[in-house]
């Protein structure tokens, strides 16, 4: 249910001043030790970060996608890993319980995400399964009334604080592809759970991903999501509009970020007498980035407007997705040129962000999936 106009704004009001009063200075700190402190942590559990998409029924807030989207680009304005420490419960970590889950595992696990108490992960990518999510080959093989998972996840985002899965599993042939893929909800202190190292990534410190291994993991047949088989890719594919829309407005907060440094970096920093932002080709530079951040805030705005509205946006969601990803990465590489040898030096937030970035067109489907997405529609239309 949506909020009230005054009710938004000072959630928006709160959210913006958090960010720049407590995360901002924080940043530093994150990148060179790689953990968030628990204290943070539980700041953003009381300010509801956790639930903003959970209904309220279950302790969440119930944002509609509009006002998720706007929440969203307040907090890319500072590192990404604060917004994927609870990204995975406003996300894809609870939305397959929220739309296909039965009352009982809705009942079960909505309050405990929407709260923070439970840090929700999602586990569909293998070693050889990524794009091709049809292709699942950890298995879920029934044995009465339980089902035995076995099988690799990687790259698995906040798994190592994770207290629930939601692992693809196939209970079909492979011959079945998608409609033989089945979501199960895992609890991550089930016997025969291992989990990887750490990945040592480019960049997002501070936002953990690694291996899970599932060895004759037994899970009851309650822990099915829906309580029935093969509707798992049918489950990842509807939380997609929502987790492309979700990722588009992070990459529209981060580009206003990099924006607004390197303004303020030009009008501070002088060469040949007078401030660099004197210079016309590095306002070009501005202006190309401020026109790239404006049309994809207006995409996404849009795009999420016509989802609440229940209006099929799939398309319009990957459009959104591919050139917002692909805009930061373009302001990015801008800000790091205007700043000089000063942007590739890490005492300067855009080499960090510059890092942090590069992910954002590869999670949610890389730009090469949009791009497929997008044609596709467009060719079945016509």
């Amino acid at each position: 249910m949506a909020l009230d106009q005054e009710t938004l704004t000072q959630l928006l009001d709160t959210v913006r001043r958090y960010v720049r009063e407590r995360l901002l200075p924080l940043e530093m700190q994150i990148a060179e030790e790689d953990h968030i402190p628990e204290d943070v942590i539980n700041e953003m559990k009381e300010l509801g970060l956790f639930g903003l998409s959970i209904p309220e029924e279950f302790g969440g807030l119930g944002l509609t996608m509009s006002e998720e989207v706007a929440v969203i680009q307040e907090m890319g304005y500072t590192s990404p890993a604060f917004r994927s420490m609870f990204g995975t419960n406003v996300g894809i970590g609870s939305q397959g319980i929220i739309m296909d889950g039965t009352p009982e595992q809705k009942t079960k696990y909505l309050p405990l995400l929407a709260s923070g108490e439970l840090i929700g992960s999602f586990a569909l990518t293998e070693p050889d399964v990524g794009s091709d999510a049809g292709a699942v080959r950890t298995s879920a093989q029934r044995d009465g009334d339980d089902y035995v998972l076995n099988g690799t996840k990687r790259f698995i985002t906040n798994a190592p604080r994770a207290g629930v899965f939601t692992v693809m599993a196939r209970t079909g042939t492979r011959e079945d592809g998608g409609k033989g893929v089945s979501a199960f909800l895992v609890d991550a202190n089930l016997p025969g759970i291992q989990l990887g190292k750490p990945d040592k990534k480019m960049g997002q410190k501070g936002a953990h991903t690694c291996d899970v291994i599932f060895d004759n993991v037994r899970v009851p047949k309650t822990a099915l999501i829906g309580g029935i088989e093969g509707q798992g890719f049918k489950t990842a594919m509807k939380v997609l509009d929502r987790g492309r829309l979700h990722i588009s407005a992070l990459s529209v907060g981060t580009a206003k970020r990099l924006i607004d440094e390197s303004v303020r970096y030009s009008t501070e920093r002088r060469q040949f007498g007078t401030a660099i932002s004197n210079f016309q080709l590095l306002q070009a530079m501005l202006a190309d980035s401020q026109t790239e951040f404006y049309a994809g805030k207006c995409m996404v705005e849009e795009t999420a407007r016509r989802y609440d509205a229940r209006q099929k946006v799939s398309r319009d969601a990957a459009s959104c997705k591919l050139f917002c990803t692909e805009m930061v990465g373009r302001v990015a590489d801008r800000a790091v040129q205007i700043h000089g040898g000063s942007g590739y030096i890490s005492e300067y937030c855009v080499e960090r962000f510059y890092r942090d970035v590069r992910l954002f067109r590869l999670y949610e489907g890389t730009s090469q999936i949009q791009q497929l997405v997008i044609a596709k529609d467009m060719i079945r239309e016509a």
